[in-house]
């Protein structure tokens, strides 16, 4: 049976960066022991600009039936002045919450040839590779009450309330340590016990999910504020870190630039049920970039390596994940580059350019079959 597989390309440069994983996917269909049924809608401004809406009804029960979603990137100034509600942003907050996508996956890996891209020493980034797991559907984020009240004499309150339950910090907790036992096996759990409430809850059901069923993983606790400190000083001494919604907004952006580029990294939103992961979204970090949109500069990279997340995550083949990987990295040691990620002595490519070039790596490698990977 094919697998099912939603496309969300969205906004600014996100359709121009799709259209190269389309390439990809294709080339697995018509080369690998793997099928996908494809559809595809509006998220974003483009469903605002067809539907007066950032994410349909229709479009969210598509995606509830599907094995996985794969998004661009959405918004960009024609939106800027829609009512709050409504934003293309808020199509992406309904996504994560309508299908529990509590769990986001965030790499941050230095590939060899783009270690110069870094702003830190080539010492302390070279073979970096950090996973920030971060809660996505609770905290000040999505707490309440929330809001702005006008308290008269000129004024006003805004209101944001950040709150989290023992079930949703075990479950996030669980990922984290799940995945730490397929790579170091060390987790790092970040928050503000010592200041907040919520913090002292997480630092504490963290402890105890350990205790009761992750004892053999390495645990440590660091406050939010050290941890952004350590990921500049001594990135190396992370292997998973997971922390709440909204410090895991901030410390997996900056995790993210010491890799030298957003245009690199992708990430994953997992939901979970009693037999494992369901529910998939899969997108790049990066934004919609409406200043380049339609130029083919855009780097693909960060969107075919989020569908290479998807091949890991959602389809169980991990042997295609890897194979997806290591055409990357040969395109990159080559010389090959976009726009963003452009060096002294390499050549510089289109988007559709780097998406036919990687489709000739793929091609190039031996394909490792299932059973032997």
């Amino acid at each position: 049976m094919p697998y099912s597989l939603m496309i969300l390309p969205g906004d600014g440069i996100g359709p121009e960066a799709m259209s190269e994983v389309k390439k990809v996917i294709s080339w697995l269909q018509e080369n690998a022991d793997i099928e996908f049924d494809i559809q595809e809608d509006l998220v974003g401004g483009a469903a605002i600009d067809a539907y007066g809406v950032p994410f349909s009804d229709e479009t969210l029960e598509k995606c509830k039936k599907a094995d996985a979603v794969l998004l661009g990137a959405v918004g960009g100034p024609k939106w800027d002045n829609v009512d709050y509600n409504i934003r293309p942003e808020a199509g992406l907050l309904r996504i994560r919450k309508e299908l529990d996508l509590f769990a986001n996956l965030r790499p941050a890996i230095v590939f060899d040839a783009l270690i110069e891209a870094s702003t830190l020493k080539e010492e302390v980034v070279r073979g970096l590779d950090i996973l920030i797991v971060r809660e996505l559907t609770g905290g000040v984020y999505f707490g309440e009450p929330r809001g702005i009240e006008d308290l008269g004499n000129g004024q006003r309150r805004g209101v944001n309330t950040q709150v989290y339950t023992t079930s949703e910090i075990e479950r996030v907790g669980r990922i984290a340590f799940d995945l730490a036992k397929k790579r170091s096996n060390r987790v790092c759990s970040c928050e503000k016990a010592n200041v907040m409430e919520s913090g002292k809850l997480w630092r504490e059901d963290m402890s105890a999910l350990h205790a009761a069923e992750f004892s053999d993983v390495e645990l440590s606790h660091m406050y939010a504020d050290n941890c952004a400190m350590q990921l500049l000083r001594n990135p190396s001494q992370f292997d998973v870190i997971v922390t709440d919604n909204l410090f895991g907004d901030i410390l997996s952006d900056e995790a993210a630039m010491l890799t030298g580029s957003l245009g690199m990294l992708p990430s994953a939103s997992l939901g979970m049920s009693g037999t494992g992961i369901c529910n998939a979204l899969y997108e790049p970090v990066h934004g919609s970039a409406p200043d380049i949109a339609g130029q083919g500069k855009a780097n693909p990279l960060a969107s075919i390596l989020s569908f290479s997340m998807a091949l890991r995550y959602s389809f169980n083949r991990g042997d295609l994940a890897d194979h997806l990987e290591q055409a990357v990295q040969n395109v990159l040691n080559s010389g090959i580059r976009t726009a963003d990620i452009m060096a002294d002595g390499c050549k510089q490519v289109s988007t559709s350019e780097m998406g036919d070039i990687l489709v000739e790596r793929l091609s190039a490698q031996p394909l490792q079959s299932q059973s032997a990977a």
